[in-house]
């Protein structure tokens, strides 16, 4: 299923990566689809342990293995499936054709290089030019993530710098090589509101400018709307739903799209407002399912759903959703 107008640059079909630990197998990614097109933003959402990151990492092929592994489906970058290149062929990928902003600057960026030597390290390798080649094009991109003082910046440590420089430098970074896709995993997490507000505005202009397509990872809901045009929500490593922005916030199916959008906090409810949660813990991921994953913790829950997984259906307008009783029937047979 896939929403975009443009062609898709991007399709991952029934994804599965496993992790085989002593505990048992961890279903992290369990048969997950998606596409994404030039200069569309889908954002990737559920909460922590759902799989999100896992689905990057296996996308760039950043599993490790041991002990994990990806077991079966595709992943087509303009019609190459990814899962059949060798090491090398996949190297000369990652950072250039697609590349990721990780979550955590602080443990992504090498400490005891400085910042010119990391970005321009990424030049030298994808684009064979000179270290001095190699250092103006680093300048030119500190200059595009409106890093201040950028001759002097390239030449310090990511010690030196605040938490906002530092997540402009790995946007820069992942930008040097002018991918096609851009994976952002968390990339505003631990930064204070401001500064989330001015990486966000960067990554827009920047997606406008150069058409990258971008895959944004997140719990934030208010950064996805922000920023996506279409959304995918995980739950236990499978797709739940998806939708376009608009569907998704205005008329959300599946339960817990509801229960996560009931969870955020508005500008007009009160201070004393206790914020809606959802019920239950997360299942473990280590015990095969039955049914479906949200029953447990679902209020609109049936028999069939604790015995029979949903399969994903359209509900018109391309909204998908995997749920044997969505919302808007299940409020029309309360009503």
């Amino acid at each position: 299923m896939s929403q975009q107008t443009g062609k898709a640059v991007l399709e991952v079909n029934d994804l599965r990566t496993y992790f085989y630990t002593r505990d048992g197998v961890v279903r992290s990614v369990d048969g997950i689809s998606f596409s994404v097109a030039q200069g569309e933003t889908l954002a990737i959402v559920g909460e922590s342990g759902c799989g999100k990151s896992v689905t990057s990492l296996s996308i760039l092929r950043l599993i490790a293995s041991p002990p994990g592994k990806i077991v079966s489906g595709s992943i087509r970058f303009h019609g190459t499936d990814l899962l059949s290149l060798s090491e090398d062929e996949m190297r000369d990928i990652r950072g250039d054709k697609i590349s990721m902003i990780f979550q955590e600057p602080m443990t992504s960026l090498n400490p005891v290089l400085t910042i010119g030597q990391q970005i321009g390290e990424v030049l030298e390798l994808h684009r064979d030019c000179s270290k001095e080649e190699a250092r103006n094009r680093t300048l030119e991109m500190l200059k595009l993530v409106n890093i201040p003082e950028p001759e002097s910046r390239i030449d310090e440590y990511p010690h030196q710098l605040s938490g906002g420089m530092r997540q402009r430098i790995m946007i820069a970074m992942a930008l040097a090589c002018d991918p096609e896709i851009l994976i952002a995993d968390e990339p505003t997490t631990a930064l204070d509101v401001t500064i989330q507000a001015q990486i966000l505005n960067l990554m827009r202009e920047l997606r406008d400018r150069t058409r990258a397509a971008i895959i944004l990872i997140t719990h934030d809901l208010g950064v996805v709307a922000e920023m996506a045009q279409r959304v995918v929500v995980m739950y236990a490593g499978r797709k739940v739903e998806e939708a376009n922005v608009f569907d998704l916030f205005e008329k959300p199916l599946h339960p817990y799209t509801l229960g996560l959008l009931n969870s955020m906090p508005r500008l007009t409810d009160s201070q004393s407002k206790r914020l809606t949660e959802i019920p239950g813990m997360v299942p473990s991921l280590r015990n095969e399912m039955i049914g479906c994953a949200f029953a447990p913790r679902c209020s609109y829950a049936t028999e069939r759903c604790r015995v029979e997984a949903p399969i994903l259906e359209d509900h018109g307008n391309q909204h998908g959703v995997a749920c044997w009783n969505p919302v808007s029937l299940a409020k029309a047979i309360s009503s």
